[in-house]
């Protein structure tokens, strides 16, 4: 264990990752005595294209203290229940994988193997999920506290401008304390016999020295990766894309819709992110399949309306960090590891790095007992997040391009393959503690991709058959009922947080 006690804390590099980071000490820590300093350049850009996030974020927020109307008029931002995916099992099929659980299970029995045995009858599973009956209809009211009632059942993120966000975070973090310095990184000063850093220099000369540091200089991975030289793995035979091209463009076409829409193409996907005052689009490719010019006439031409800025594309290699903390440096968001945008996982990993940097903040010294334990913690919980990701890729009947086929005939890490395997038998799933994505997330891609358990739990044919169909029934239709109830998404939006800019109440 070091004996130095940490007192001042350097976050390394600004955007969303470093304003979440600093947000989060400042609101903990400060208090303690803790000073904090963020080190970013206005020269440098950030990604800026996670804009989508996935219902932690709410947790994060609410840690923070705060307001929700407040931070979505600041952020322009809509409400988010779901992903719909086009074309991903095959070419005009589409599904939603929706937030929020699907039906109440029965005597015990998982409510998916009911259905499975009354498919036929029954509908579409999604009849029995709020969140997807809400958003297959762009309909929206926030959810109701009781828990007796259905719309206890709802659940929802956001879709924001992630520069919006740091920019509101970084007002947030500078009232409690948190110094901000402008300037580019020269330098990695370290101590030459622990390998500890102890500053980083600026370009103009500058010395920012601290006990602790935490990088959040994206892709660069300027102190973890360049400095410590931590090792990095790559995910490219699992996760082929490895490029993205990233445009705004005027709110037209379906407008502000209660979800993001990710659409499958010729050698990647297409995201569709509705803001009040814009829209969100990037196409996430594979540069062995498709060339940049490719890839951006092709978001081109499919864009709700005019573009409202330059197209800016992007490169990154799938994977993380084998060891996201080193010495005293914490490497969080992108320069921890990136996985590819499908199912917004990008700030939840911010957020999943900085609670457990919070849990085990070396106050005292950083003790390499808990150093190896937020690095398992972290391996576990991204690894597992691989291989749902890697499900919507691999599931799939497509064979119209190399791209396509390549997917649906790779082999996938083990730790999948089981999952999919016990799946398609007999409808088996079973949890992880290190699950970020549960039973209900892997019900809506599974079946949405076309992979329906041979057979169901013997269980269910003890249930009386008359009796489940009329539950099934009721149920379908209070969920279908309660939808049609809620107001319109854009309408609740711009009577709830319409910004100054943003939509017209």
């Amino acid at each position: 264990m070091s004996d130095q006690r940490v007192r001042s804390v350097i976050v390394v590099g600004g955007g969303t990752a470093g304003w979440m980071t600093a947000a989060a000490l400042a609101k903990t820590l400060s208090a303690q005595g803790l000073k904090i300093t963020l080190v970013e350049s206005e020269a440098i850009g950030t990604v800026g294209v996670g804009e989508a996030t996935i219902p932690p974020i709410l947790t994060f927020n609410t840690m923070l203290g705060v307001d929700e109307r407040e931070f979505m008029r600041a952020t322009r931002a809509s409400f988010k229940l779901g992903i719909e995916f086009v074309d991903w099992g095959a070419i005009g099929e589409m599904y939603h994988h929706p937030f929020g659980t699907f039906g109440l299970d029965l005597e015990g029995i998982k409510f998916h193997q009911v259905w499975r045995k009354f498919a036929a009858s029954a509908g579409p599973i999604g009849d029995y999920n709020l969140t997807e009956a809400a958003a297959r209809r762009w309909r929206f009211s926030l959810p109701d506290p009781d828990p007796s009632k259905v719309m206890s059942s709802l659940r929802y993120a956001y879709h924001f401008d992630a520069g919006l966000y740091a920019r509101f975070l970084r007002g947030f973090s500078e009232q409690r304390g948190v110094v901000r310095i402008e300037g580019r990184i020269g330098q990695v000063d370290q101590n030459a016999e622990s390998g500890f850093v102890e500053a980083v220099v600026l370009e103009d000369g500058r010395r920012v020295e601290g006990d602790f540091f935490v990088d959040c200089t994206g892709f660069r991975g300027l102190v973890i990766g360049q400095a410590l030289k931590a090792p990095y793995q790559d995910w490219g035979r699992w996760l082929p894309n490895n490029r993205a091209v990233a445009i705004g463009c005027e709110l037209g076409g379906d407008g502000l819709t209660p979800f993001t829409r990710a659409t499958a193409r010729e050698g990647g996907w297409q995201w569709r992110i509705p803001l009040q005052h814009r829209i969100g689009n990037g196409y996430v490719y594979s540069s062995h399949h498709v060339d940049d010019q490719r890839a951006l006439d092709t978001l081109l031409a499919n864009l709700d309306g005019a573009p409202t800025d330059e197209p800016n594309f992007l490169r990154f290699t799938p994977g993380r960090r084998e060891r996201a903390w080193e010495k005293n440096v914490c490497s969080i968001g992108l320069s921890a590891g990136f996985i590819e945008p499908l199912e917004s996982t990008s700030i939840h990993m911010i957020q999943a790095g900085i609670t457990k940097l919070l849990a085990l903040f070396p106050r005292n010294g950083v003790d390499p007992l808990e150093v190896d334990e937020y690095n398992r913690l972290t391996a576990e919980q991204v690894d597992r997040i691989r291989d749902f990701v890697i499900l919507h890729f691999h599931a799939t009947r497509r064979d119209d391009t190399d791209y396509w086929r390549y997917l649906a005939s790779m082999t996938v890490p083990d730790s999948l393959a089981r999952r999919m395997e016990l799946f398609a038998h007999r409808g088996r799933w079973f949890p992880s503690e290190y699950d970020l994505f549960h039973e209900p997330n892997w019900l809506a891609v599974l079946l949405g991709q076309g992979i329906v358990p041979e057979e169901w739990d013997p269980l269910v044919d003890s249930l009386p058959e008359n009796e489940v169909r009329q539950r099934l029934s009721h149920l379908s239709a209070l969920i279908a009922r309660t939808a049609e109830a809620m107001p319109d998404h854009a309408q609740f939006v711009a009577r709830y947080c319409g910004a100054a800019q943003g939509v017209a109440a």
